[in-house]
């Protein structure tokens, strides 16, 4: 066995190796850990025995013993081959197993390799359905690349669409911890208001655009708790377009982690399609602009698929029209890897499974009380 629970030194920097590091993810980092442990989880800062770092959560089922593991887009590659991804998972498998539990899910963002999944199917993974909302993502490439090639391999009708709401007098709102001395920098506003209050705001945008595209949400409290930590810890970049009279337009939440700033959610208004239709397209420049400025080597504008169609959309599906729109941008399609799962105790995963259903459902129906 090569893993080991990290000693406090080693979390002095765990970000540093799970985040900032090549292909890291900020659901690695401590923020994230200790969001999940907030819910109910426990969390494990494993070290292997190369002092390369991995989270991994899990949960007990109820009442019978044993529990289910999670390794949340872990473990990241920090720029080892696709087969040394594999193996490590595979480790974290056999720690699990040791640990007693029953079932570990990892969906680490590994572009499709054969060696990967041929690994990890010998050793007994097998795919499952995403646990994040997309698998695959649209990427779009800036190493080399300064800001004048970045907007010059943006279709001309975006281009458009951004310049023109730049002359509307349509600016950004740039809500980051890591804005230095020197400001925003060119393009963007510091925010005249609290974060939480823009984040607040931006939720109910959410939910309105949600509702546009048949998406739902989960409960605010654990959005808003979320995304406050992520911003304090420097992960989390939110960005808010408004009106020249300073009305919300559009907003884009953005995670910076490993070579790239990766789009996590945007949303705007239905209104705002129309008065100031480039909010948006300006919105989605200003982070390309970010990733540029701090030297990433890719803006990840998010995935576009969805359950039941891990693919490219096709023309009349629902999600084609904002495929095209981050096309739009220079982005290509970039196929990963996806989720998979080791079961190790199959019938006590079984009955883990039925029983945190029941739990689930009894705990919805026992009364709140009142007052």
């Amino acid at each position: 066995m090569s893993l080991r629970l990290a000693t406090p030194e080693e979390l002095l920097d765990w970000d540093d190796r799970t985040v900032d590091a090549p292909g890291g993810h900020v659901y690695q980092s401590r923020a994230w850990a200790d969001h999940r442990v907030a819910s109910g989880w426990s969390a494990h800062h494993l070290v292997f025995e190369d002092s390369f770092a991995v989270l991994v959560l899990s949960r007990p089922w109820p009442w019978i013993g044993g529990g289910s593991a999670y390794v949340p887009r872990g473990p990241i590659s920090a720029g080892e081959d696709a087969s040394d991804t594999a193996a490590r998972l595979v480790d974290v498998g056999a720690y699990v197993a040791e640990a007693g539990l029953d079932v570990v899910a990892a969906d680490a963002e590994i572009p499709v390799a054969r060696d990967y999944l041929e690994m990890l199917d010998v050793a007994g993974f097998h795919q499952i359905e995403e646990i994040q909302p997309s698998r695959h993502r649209i990427a779009l490439p800036l190493a080399g690349s300064d800001e004048d090639a970045a907007f010059e391999g943006i279709a001309k009708s975006t281009r458009q669409r951004i310049r023109k709401a730049e002359k509307d007098g349509i600016v950004v709102v740039r809500h980051d911890g890591r804005i230095g001395p020197g400001g925003a920098g060119e393009g963007f506003v510091i925010p005249d208001e609290p974060t939480t209050t823009a984040l607040d705001r931006f939720y109910d945008l959410l939910l309105e655009t949600g509702e546009r595209r048949n998406f739902s949400f989960g409960p605010r409290a654990n959005f808003l708790a979320w995304w406050r930590a992520a911003h304090a810890a420097g992960h989390l970049v939110y960005l808010e377009a408004r009106s020249p009279d300073g009305d919300p337009l559009a907003g884009l939440v953005l995670y910076r982690h490993g070579e790239r700033l990766s789009t996590v959610h945007s949303g705007d208004h239905a209104s705002a399609r129309t008065e100031h239709p480039g909010a948006l397209h300006l919105l989605r420049w200003r982070a390309i602009q970010l990733a540029v400025r701090e030297g990433r080597t890719e803006m990840d504008l998010g995935g576009v698929d969805v359950p039941g169609a891990r693919r490219e959309p096709r023309e009349g599906e629902p999600m084609w029209g904002l495929y095209q729109h981050k096309l739009s941008f220079g982005g290509t399609w970039l196929e990963m890897a996806g989720a998979h799962e080791l079961v190790i105790r199959p019938r006590r995963y079984q009955a883990g499974r039925l029983a945190a259903k029941i739990a689930r459902v009894v705990g919805r129906a026992r009364p709140t009380g009142g007052g």
